[in-house]
């Protein structure tokens, strides 16, 4: 009996305090949306006092189980929205809320930060006080995909870029949807002006270095995808310094918003650093204007507008290099007579139209036109002196010419309709575009050369130059584009699922061509670790053929003839790609470490040579080839309130040119990148920004002598730049910020080698000369935000 009672006590003690724990405690359930009361899927939940914690699933749907107390403070955070934070006095039983999340404001310096986790094959990078980094080119977008994983460079007067094993030209560029061009005959980094993008208008940066969505144009590489901010209120902003200067104004209300900025560039006191001194006379300028009306909720009326007008003027005076060993030194000395005029003019213009058919379904029509009218002409003549500095040996001398009359217009209308449609897990997305292309060239080219009193080459019954090029075309043709995709995210149990697939279709009028292009990708956030991100993607990728991929050559007496090809293919990619994400806290401090790997199967390639940034086609599919890499990136706060990442790259691609297997013109082997923001201890008035690059050297030959002959490597590209920023101003006398800064371009004073110039001696013997790249230069700054 005792036992029984002992029990019973026992018994009822426990439920009496499953009772008052019950009654101590309550659940927190709801739904955390967006403004526009979209779900937001991975929100993190949390009780830090109770230390307790769970995450939105894909509806945006919460619960979490909590003890009550006088006041339970519950935080709802995600990267890129402003944390939310919620205190409930007394809680008992089951409350239920709803949670809008609002975006951070659009922020402006180049750093890396996720704005939702990583669930596809592109990265959203934002933009954060650009103007306070050291930069040469003025274009801070470029820039900042220049230090991407997989991404290189070897100019810093361009804002070109290669991704993994690619070309400048297997990059695609969006603008609000809408594909954008740069300047067809630009051949030197000096010559290239300002980009068409803006830094002062973004507001979103997506960028894909392989296996991205179906929505995007046929190129092989990558695709950047630019988003024009809408502000809600006034901005305004003015830059000056040494090489450039913009400025920017912004206005906006709940259905008027508009965007203005204008940008001055010349790079003359960067040119002065060169070898080669003369008179540069180099002047870009652009503007550009964004404009969106929202008369009510299911209209919106977005127009875009922008011109450029760049000019290139150089008459160079003379030009002394040294290269070779400590035991062998070579001095090349040169004096020029004539000059150079380069004219780049583009104007481009977009309307588009959104239909809102309830909150899920939408449909677009975007309208878009690009005119650009470009000439190269010049007339420079050289006469060189070849010399062993040790011995004081004459090795070769000699005259050289060269001569440019090149002109073309490019007119491109296109088209466009979209629609999208969220049902359920699902967001589909599907296009249809129709583009007009007319491109009118006339060029001729010739470089003639005489060593040591013979022409090369050198011929006892005519004339011949080195180099001849002649060309008069005149192209119309109309591309038809489609695509549909779908993105469906779903989870079993803990783990988390984002799969998109999708096929696009083109056909091109100039050469009856049709390809046909399947994508998918699959993010996986598996249950045992909500910090990790396994990403896997394939498809087929096409490199539709543009103006330079079909002139074809045609020799005849001399004279080298560029004809179009209608018989050209188009460039076929088979991708292959594995990465996962890891997401860790070092030192309280956050950091995401990702990693890549990837193969590329190339078809069909169309083979051509590299010189400065001049790319020139062989006209023909004549080889296969292959790209094959991993590119690893770590970033975060290495330092406290400050972003920065460190990247590394390995990576082999070669192609087979007749019979033989060689490496293409882009193989850069590896490469590593650094960017680097510190403030000075104890205040945030002061800031200092490192941007380091080191990178293997791409392979070379002797010019005109084929692909098959490039059996020599350039040494590689090392470059570091440093900025210093100080705070003068904040939130005093109606100015926001005012910064003063100065920067060290080159730290170290490294001369790069950016192409090479080929010097015949009296054996015969040919002399590769290098051509460095920019010296050690100081610039200034000064921004003034409102």
């Amino acid at each position: 009996m005792v036992r029984r009672n002992v029990r019973l006590a026992i018994i009822l003690i426990c439920l009496m305090m499953s009772i008052m724990a019950h009654a101590d405690g309550f659940t927190l359930k709801g739904k955390v949306v967006d403004e526009e009361e979209h779900a937001l899927e991975l929100v993190t939940v949390s009780c830090l006092a109770q230390g307790k914690m769970t995450m939105t699933n894909l509806k945006g749907e919460f619960s979490l189980d909590l003890h009550s107390a006088d006041s339970v403070e519950v935080r709802f955070t995600m990267v890129g929205y402003s944390a939310r934070k919620r205190i409930f006095r007394h809680p008992k039983g089951k409350i239920n809320v709803q949670i809008v999340m609002r975006p951070m404001e659009a922020l402006q310096e180049i750093v890396i930060t996720e704005k939702r986790r990583q669930t596809s094959q592109t990265q959203q990078l934002n933009i954060k006080d650009v103007r306070q980094g050291p930069a040469t080119t003025g274009n801070a977008v470029e820039e900042m995909i220049q230090q991407q994983a997989g991404v290189s460079t070897h100019n810093e007067l361009s804002s070109q870029y290669n991704v993994r094993g690619g070309s400048f030209d297997e990059n695609s560029v969006y603008i609000n949807g809408v594909e954008v061009y740069r300047p067809l005959l630009i051949s030197s980094g000096q010559q290239e002006g300002l980009s068409v993008i803006n830094p002062d208008m973004v507001e979103k940066i997506g960028f894909s270095t392989g296996g991205f969505e179906a929505k995007y144009g046929d190129k092989m590489s990558s695709t950047l995808d630019i988003t024009y901010c809408q502000p809600k209120g006034f901005k305004a902003s003015a830059t000056a310094s040494l090489l450039d200067a913009s400025g920017y104004l912004g206005y906006g209300n709940g259905k008027f918003s508009m965007s203005h900025g204008i940008r001055y560039k010349t790079n003359r006191y960067l040119l002065g650093s060169l070898e080669t001194t003369g008179e540069y006379k180099p002047n870009f300028l652009d503007y550009q204007t964004y404009i969106t009306y929202n008369p009510n909720k299911r209209w919106n009326i977005d127009v875009m507008g922008y011109v450029s007008e760049n000019h290139y003027n150089f008459i160079p005076e003379d030009r002394e290099t040294s290269f070779g060993t400590l035991a062998d030194v070579k001095a090349f000395k040169v004096y020029f007579d004539g000059q150079e005029k380069d004219l780049f003019r583009t104007l481009f213009g977009t309307i588009g139209i959104t239909r809102h058919f309830g909150d899920y379904t939408k449909l677009k029509i975007l309208m878009s036109a690009f005119h650009t009218k470009e000439s190269e002409q010049y007339d420079i003549m050289g006469q060189y002196w070849l010399d062993n500095t040790l011995t004081q040996e004459n090795l070769g001398v000699g005259t050289y010419m060269e001569h440019a009359r090149n002109y073309l217009t490019a007119d491109v209308i296109n088209i466009k309709l979209t629609g999208n449609h969220r049902a359920g897990h699902h967001d589909i997305e599907a296009g249809i575009t129709y583009k007009q292309e007319h491109i009118k060239e006339q060029s001729k080219e010739y470089e003639m050369r005489d060593s040591t009193g013979y022409s090369i080459p050198h011929s006892s019954e005519r004339l011949d130059m080195i180099y001849t090029l002649s060309a008069k075309n005149n192209v119309k043709n109309y591309r038809t584009e489609a695509y549909i995709q779908d993105t469906y995210r779903f989870s079993k149990g803990d783990t988390y699922y984002t799969f998109n697939y999708g096929i696009r279709l083109a056909n091109w009028s100039f050469n009856k061509e049709t390809i046909i292009s399947p994508r998918a990708s699959l993010a996986i956030i598996p249950a045992f670790n909500q910090d990790v991100t396994f990403r896997l993607a394939t498809g087929i990728y096409y490199q539709a053929p543009f103006y330079k991929e079909i002139r074809d050559t045609l020799m005849q007496n001399g004279i080298t003839t560029a004809i179009s090809n209608e018989k050209i293919k188009s460039q076929k990619s088979i991708q292959f790609i594995g990465g996962v994400d890891y997401r860790f806290k070092m030192l309280n401090r956050k950091f995401k470490l990702s990693a890549e790997a990837y193969y590329k199967a190339l078809s069909n390639l169309i083979p051509y040579n590299i010189q400065n940034l001049k790319i020139t086609y062989y006209g023909n599919n004549i080889c296969k080839g292959y790209a094959a890499g991993i590119d690893l990136k770590i970033y975060g706060e290495f330092v406290p309130g400050t972003d920065s990442w460190l990247t590394f790259s390995l990576m082999s691609t070669r192609q087979k040119f007749g019979n033989n297997w060689i490496p293409m013109p882009t193989d850069q082997r590896w490469s590593v990148n650094l960017h680097f923001t510190d403030y000075f201890p104890g205040t945030e008035r002061w800031r200092m920004t490192l941007r380091m690059a080191y990178a293997d050297g791409l392979p070379f030959g002797a010019p005109h002598r084929g692909l098959e002959q490039q059996q020599f490597r350039a040494p590689a590209y090392k470059r570091a730049d440093i900025g210093m920023s100080y705070r003068a101003v904040k939130d005093e006398y109606g100015i926001k910020n005012l910064w003063i800064g100065i920067d060290c371009l080159n730290l170290f004073g490294i001369s790069n080698v950016n192409s090479y110039y080929w010097v015949t001696d009296v054996t015969n013997r040919q002399w590769a000369v290098p051509n460095y790249l920019t010296g050690r230069q100081i610039n200034g700054r000064l921004t003034v935000e409102f």
